[in-house]
C-alpha cells in the first residue's frame, strides 16, 4: 500500500505519517502517563468477575460470567503471557510503554492472576454453587449421590466413557506423555500390591464428552447413555469425578493410591511467514498442527497434590513455580456454560427478540424483498443486537445473491459462523454467474481452521478468494453490491463494526451503515481494488483507512478540537471502543485535556489512559460498560465547532489495528444518525447509568470502581436495558 498525502477536508489515503511531535511537546508529558496493557486487561477480566459476584443479577447469568472469566483468562495466557515469555526468552522484550520492565510485568501478572483465579474459585464455591443448590441445581461429588444415581453413572461410565479413555503409564519404558493445551487430566498414583512399588500414570479427560454429567433423571425415566442430556436435570457431577471413581477399571490388579486433576495451558499464538496466498494457506495449516505443541505457560492443580507429585509435574513440564496455580476443584470452569444454558427462565435474563431496523421495517411491511429501495431512500444506521442482523445485513446479502440485476458482490470475511448464511449467499451468487470477491482473513486468531475451510469451499464454488495483503490482517467489515438499474450502475454498501457472523450478532453490540451514497460506493470500490489487486494511488471521500491514516485522521481531528476550543467554539471528543492502547492517540487526548477540551472515553477492555491527573488528564472521563451483550462497536465523535463529525468502524486504538491491519472508519453524515451516536456515548457516561469509573488514586494508582447504586442503594439504569426498551417501543410505534 502506498503512502499518500492526507488532507483534513474529507479526502484520505490508505496510509500516511504524521509529523513527529516536537521534543518539547513530549517533554511536557510525564513519563509514567500510560497504564500497563497487560495489567489493564486483567482489570477488565476482574470487571467480568464482579458481574459474577453481583447477587442482583439472574443466577444463571452469574454462572455464565464465571465461564466467560475462565475462557478469557485461558486466552490471555495462551497469547499474551506466552508472547511475553517468548520475547523474554529470546531477548527481544523491551520496556513497556508504562515504564515497566518485561520481568516486572510478568511478575505483576503472576501476582494479579493468582489473586483473581483464587477469587474466581471462591465465588463459585461460596456464592454461586450454594445459590444454585438453593434453586435445586446441585454440582456434587460422586460420593454424595444415592445408590441409584451411582449405579446409573456406573453404567454410563462403562458404556460411554471407559472405551474412550487411554491411561498412560510413566516408567523406563514409557516416557512422560505430552500434555495437550487446555486438556483436563488426572494425575494418578497406583501401587503394585505384590511389590509395593508406586507408579505414576496420566489419564486424559476426553474433551468431546460433557464437562458435567447429569446425575439425576430429571423426573423422567432415562437410559444410562442419556447422562449427557441435561434437559430437566437438577444434579451434576464433574466428569473427572466420575472417571476417578472408576479408576480401577483402568488399572486392574493395582491399588489406586491417589488421584488429582490438573490442566496445562500452552503457547497457542501463531507465527507464520507470509509469501504468496497459496503458500500462506499451507504454512498456516502446518502452523495449526504445531500450535498444540507450544511450550507450557501455566499449570493448574486441584488442591491436594502431594509435594512429590507437584514437583514431578513442574519438572517434566519445564515450568516455573510462579506459573503454578493451585485451586479448589473443579478446574476448568469454562464448562459452566452447560449449567448456564439450563432452561430455567426465571434464573436467566428475560429473552430479547431483536427488531427490524428503522428504514427497513417500513419497506418490509410493504414489500419484504425490496431492500434496495429502502437504502435508496437514505442511509440506514443499524445497531445490533437491538436491530436484527438476520433481517438487515443477512437479508441484504441474500437478496443481492438472488437478484438478477446484481452483477457483482465484494465482501470481507474475518470471522463467521460454521453454518454461515453469508457464505451460502456468496456461493449462490457465484453459481448464478455474478462476479463475487471474498477477502478471507485466514489468520483470524483461533478461527484459522474454520476460515481455511470456508476459503476452500468458496474457491470451489467459483468465488474469487483473496487472502488480503502480505504483512497485514484484513479486519475491516465491508460489503459492496453492484446493481444494474435504469439510471445505470448503482453501488450498495454495508460498513460495520462487527463480524459477518449471525450467531455472535445476537450477543455482540455493534453498529453498521447501509448506504448507496456514491462517495462511499467509490471509496469501497477503490479499497477492494487495493485488497485484491494494485491501486497504489487510491484516495477516499468518507473513509479513514488503516494502516496509519486512521491514527493520523483521528489525531488531526483532536488537534482541531483544541483549536476550536482556543477560538471559543464548541469543542469536545467522545470515543467508544473495545481497547485503547496507542500512545500517540492517547497523547493527543492528553493535549486536548490540557487545553481544556472535555474528553469522554467509553472502553470495554484494555485502557492505557490515566484519567484525572491534575494538569494532564483532569478533563478526561473514562467509563466501562459490561453486561448481557458484549459492547463491541467503535464510535469516534468530535464537536467540530458545532457540526459534529462522527465515524464508526472496525478499528480499536491499538497498534495492531492502526499499523498491522486493514481497518475502515466511515463518516456518518445523516444528522439524526450523528445525534443518535453522540447520544449513545453521552448516555454511557451519564451519572444515572451504571458503569465502571476509572479513577486516579492519591498514591498514583488507577483503579476501576463499579458504580451501579445511587446514594439510596437503588440500582442505576442499565444502558442495555434502556436500549432494548427503546427499540421495543420503536418497533411498536412502527407497527
Amino acid at each position: 500500500m502506498s503512502e499518500t498525502v492526507s488532507t483534513y477536508d474529507g479526502v484520505n489515503s490508505i496510509g500516511e505519517d504524521l509529523d513527529d511531535l516536537s521534543a518539547a511537546e513530549l517533554a511536557a508529558l510525564p513519563t509514567d502517563r500510560f497504564a500497563d496493557r497487560e495489567l489493564s486487561w486483567l482489570a477488565f477480566n476482574e470487571r467480568v468477575l464482579e458481574l459474577a459476584e453481583d447477587a442482583g443479577l439472574p443466577l444463571l447469568e452469574r454462572v455464565r460470567y464465571l465461564a466467560i472469566f475462565a475462557s478469557n483468562l485461558d486466552e490471555f495466557f495462551m497469547v499474551r503471557v506466552a508472547g511475553l515469555k517468548r520475547r523474554i526468552a529470546t531477548g527481544m522484550a523491551v520496556t513497556a510503554a508504562s515504564g515497566m520492565l518485561p520481568r516486572q510485568v510478568l511478575d505483576a501478572i503472576s501476582v494479579k492472576a493468582q489473586e483473581l483465579t483464587e477469587r474466581h474459585a471462591a465465588v463459585f464455591a461460596t456464592q454461586v454453587q450454594p445459590a444454585l443448590a438453593a434453586e435445586g441445581i446441585t454440582l456434587v461429588h460422586f460420593d454424595q449421590l444415592d445408590d441409584g444415581e451411582k449405579e446409573r453413572l456406573h453404567k454410563y461410565f462403562r458404556r460411554m466413557i471407559f472405551p474412550v479413555l487411554t491411561p498412560l503409564a510413566v516408567d523406563p519404558a514409557h516416557p512422560f506423555p505430552y500434555i495437550s493445551g487446555l486438556s483436563l487430566n488426572l494425575a494418578v498414583i497406583v501401587r503394585n500390591p505384590g511389590t509395593g512399588k508406586e507408579h505414576f500414570a496420566r489419564v486424559k479427560v476426553p474433551p468431546l464428552l460433557p464437562r458435567f454429567i447429569a446425575a439425576d433423571a430429571g423426573g423422567r425415566p432415562r437410559r444410562p447413555e442419556d447422562a449427557s442430556d441435561v434437559e430437566g436435570v437438577n444434579s451434576f457431577v464433574p466428569i473427572e469425578d466420575v472417571i476417578a471413581s472408576f479408576l480401577y477399571y483402568l488399572f486392574p490388579g493395582m491399588d489406586v493410591v491417589e488421584h488429582h486433576a490438573f490442566r496445562v495451558t500452552r503457547n497457542e499464538d501463531l507465527e507464520v511467514e507470509e509469501d504468496d496466498a497459496e503458500n500462506l494457506l499451507k504454512a498456516l495449516e502446518k502452523e495449526l498442527l504445531r500450535r498444540r505443541f507450544g511450550p507450557p505457560v501455566r499449570l493448574e492443580l486441584a488442591e491436594g497434590f502431594t509435594l512429590k507429585l507437584r514437583e514431578m509435574l513442574i519438572r517434566e513440564l519445564s515450568i516455573s513455580e510462579q506459573d503454578v496455580y493451585e485451586l479448589d476443584a473443579p478446574l476448568d470452569l469454562t464448562g459452566l456454560n452447560l449449567i448456564a444454558d439450563l432452561d430455567r427462565p426465571a434464573l436467566s435474563y428475560p429473552k430479547y427478540v431483536p427488531t427490524t431496523a428503522r428504514g427497513l421495517a417500513e419497506v418490509e411491511s410493504a414489500n419484504p424483498t425490496d431492500f434496495f429501495a429502502a437504502i435508496r431512500a437514505g442511509d440506514i444506521l443499524l445497531h445490533h443486537p437491538y436491530d436484527s442482523f438476520s433481517t438487515s445485513v443477512q437479508q441484504f446479502l441474500s437478496q443481492a445473491a438472488a437478484d438478477p440485476n446484481v452483477l457483482a458482490i465484494k465482501q470481507t470475511l474475518y470471522r463467521t459462523s460454521g453454518d454461515s448464511p453469508i457464505v451460502d449467499a456468496l456461493i449462490d451468487a457465484a453459481e448464478a454467474g455474478k462476479q463475487v470477491l471474498a477477502i478471507v482473513e485466514i489468520k483470524a486468531r483461533f478461527d484459522e481452521q474454520a476460515n481455511i475451510s470456508w476459503a476452500r469451499k468458496l474457491e470451489q464454488a467459483g468465488v474469487h478468494v483473496v487472502y488480503g495483503l502480505v504483512g497485514l490482517k484484513t479486519h475491516c467489515k465491508l460489503s459492496l453490491v453492484v446493481r444494474q438499474e435504469a439510471e445505470g450502475l448503482r453501488r450498495y454498501c454495508h460498513i460495520g463494526t462487527g463480524n459477518y457472523n449471525p450467531k455472535t450478532a445476537r450477543l455482540y453490540e455493534d453498529h453498521g451503515l447501509l448506504t448507496c451514497n456514491p462517495d462511499v460506493g467509490q471509496d469501497l470500490t477503490r479499497l477492494f481494488n487495493q485488497l485484491s489487486g494494485y491501486a497504489p494511488k487510491s484516495r477516499f471521500h468518507r473513509l479513514l483507512v488503516a494502516p496509519r491514516s486512521i491514527r493520523n485522521g483521528l489525531i488531526e481531528r483532536i488537534d482541531a478540537e483544541i483549536e476550536n476550543h482556543r477560538n471559543g467554539g464548541e469543542a469536545w471528543v467522545k470515543f467508544k471502543m473495545n481497547s485503547v492502547v496507542d500512545e500517540a492517540t492517547i497523547d493527543a487526548l492528553y493535549r486536548a485535556s490540557q487545553a481544556g477540551v472535555p474528553v469522554d472515553v467509553v472502553v470495554r477492555g484494555i485502557c492505557a489512559i490515566k484519567p484525572g491527573i491534575e494538569g494532564l488528564s483532569d478533563n478526561i472521563r473514562v467509563r466501562s460498560i459490561l453486561g448481557r451483550f458484549l459492547e463491541h462497536s467503535r464510535i469516534f465523535a468530535f464537536a467540530n465547532g458545532g457540526e459534529a463529525d462522527v465515524f464508526i468502524g472496525s478499528a480499536d486504538l491499538m497498534h495492531r489495528n492502526l499499523d498491522r491491519r486493514v481497518e475502515v472508519l466511515v463518516r456518518v453524515i445523516d444528522h439524526e444518525q450523528v445525534a443518535e451516536l453522540v447520544e449513545l456515548i453521552d448516555l454511557s457516561v451519564a451519572p444515572t447509568t451504571a458503569s465502571w469509573h476509572l479513577e486516579s488514586q492519591p498514591e498514583g494508582r488507577h483503579v476501576w470502581r463499579r458504580v451501579y447504586l445511587d446514594e439510596h442503594g437503588n440500582r442505576l439504569a442499565d444502558l442495555q436495558e434502556i436500549l432494548m426498551t427503546a427499540h421495543r417501543r420503536s418497533a411498536g410505534a412502527d407497527r
